[in-house]
């Protein structure tokens, strides 16, 4: 039952991990409307609207009027499973595990002085819904999981000068997790249900700095920190074959996880090629390394569950990653900016580990966008992205003989809208 449950209890980490998200891991992407038309080449350095407090708080320095930015990106992904073999030989394997997500962001920025502005921001840096269909077959490595994270950031930035400027943004993260999953102990058993629960408020913070180096030329770079979580909930499990042990087939368990979403850098460049085009060019790196196992405790498990139930390790062996990204923006006239991005993505995750819940590969991301600005005061803002992962596959046991061999080939289509509006 042990490691039935190690693919269970991941959820709150492992599970964040899904093809509808357009960065590695289970990072999102979708903080900007209009960074997302450049394929967010030039995040840290472009500082369009307000949506810098995200992609570089020290861009604030570059916005003279007081504004609002608001949007929000749907996510719609496509799964093809193929090659699948499991024990028991039975379910299926339709793949459409991914319903339809909507990402929100807010950002609202007020300069102070010729030096200093304030802003604020809420926006989701991580999360997932995905939700396998009744008789998965491969149910007992992982069935459904709904994560999560919205976070606030009170922001301030300095400018020394008309070239050099930094900012600075504590975040306040809230983490909710979702999940359920199959079990059973031998391939004759009746399957039973485990549902896990958790959630948490940690701190965090984003810097930046910007710098004006030419006439034409800007630099960014942007500090996103860790942020370190331990997880509060329960674990309930639903099984008749408890009964054999003498137990309930309906337990719970106080359960907790430690969890360190990652650190990342991103740096970039926008160039003012002419009055007409804008080029962008950027890269990011993630600490997804930190992501080495995964450790969840569950109190209050009698003594004869208690090697099944309570401290339960599994190894993830994450790595490092590199996304890069290039774009270029084109002022058609007074009222339409066209833009259009390409970036390029690695994945954290590797053939060893690799499970259900996160069948993701390296991935490209083409990506085309527009502004449309009727007056001085509003810009809405509109953005396509496609992307395609490269296929990958699984291949996950456990001490049941239970077994799940697959090969996944992911893609989706990111739709977003947003507006700023200038007072």
């Amino acid at each position: 039952m042990k490691k039935v449950m190690l693919k269970t209890t991941l959820s709150f980490a492992v599970a964040l991990a899904s093809t509808q998200i357009f960065a590695s891991g289970f990072a999102l992407n979708e903080q900007s409307i209009s960074g997302m038309g450049t394929g967010f080449a030039g995040r840290s350095s472009s500082a369009d609207d307000a949506s810098t407090i995200f992609g570089n708080p020290a861009g604030m320095s570059r916005l003279k009027r007081e504004q609002v930015t608001g949007g929000a990106a749907l996510l719609d992904a496509r799964t093809d499973i193929s090659d699948a073999s499991s024990s028991p030989n039975s379910g299926s394997n339709d793949g459409d595990m991914v319903p339809l997500v909507a990402v929100p962001m807010g950002y609202y920025v007020k300069p102070i002085d010729e030096h200093w502005a304030f802003g604020i921001g809420m926006y989701a840096p991580f999360g997932l819904v995905t939700d396998y269909e009744n008789g998965f077959a491969g149910r007992y490595f992982g069935s459904k999981s709904e994560v999560k994270v919205i976070t606030l950031q009170p922001t301030v930035s300095y400018a020394f000068n008309d070239k050099v400027s930094i900012g600075f943004g504590p975040t306040i993260n809230r983490i909710e997790g979702t999940l359920e999953s199959n079990l059973s102990i031998t391939q004759a058993a009746p399957d039973g249900k485990v549902k896990i629960k958790g959630d948490d408020t940690a701190l965090g913070y984003n810097i930046g700095v910007l710098v004006q180096a030419t006439d034409s030329t800007r630099v960014g770079l942007t500090y996103h920190s860790k942020v370190k979580y331990k997880l509060e909930g329960d674990t309930k499990v639903d099984y008749n074959v408890l009964a054999a042990v003498g137990q309930s087939p309906n337990q719970k368990y106080d359960a907790s996880l430690d969890l360190t979403t990652p650190e990342s850098v991103d740096f970039s460049v926008t160039h003012e090629l002419n009055d007409k085009w804008t080029l962008y060019a950027g890269s990011t790196w993630t600490r997804w390394s930190r992501l080495k196992e995964i450790t969840v405790e569950n109190k209050g498990v009698p003594t004869i569950l208690n090697g099944q139930f309570g401290t339960i390790t599994e190894e993830q062996n994450w790595h490092d990653t590199w996304a890069h990204a290039i774009g270029a923006s084109y002022q058609l006239n007074k009222q339409w900016v066209l833009r259009t991005g390409l970036s390029i993505d690695q994945a954290p995750t590797n053939n060893v580990d690799r499970s259900p819940r996160i069948p993701t590969g390296d991935r490209k991301i083409f990506s085309l966008g527009a502004g449309w600005s009727p007056t001085d005061d509003l810009t809405i803002d509109v953005a396509y992205s496609y992307l395609h992962e490269e296929s990958v596959k699984i291949n996950n046991s456990n001490n049941r003989g239970q077994t799940y061999n697959a090969k996944y080939e992911n893609r989706a289509n990111g739709f977003g809208v947003g507006a700023t509006y200038r007072f």
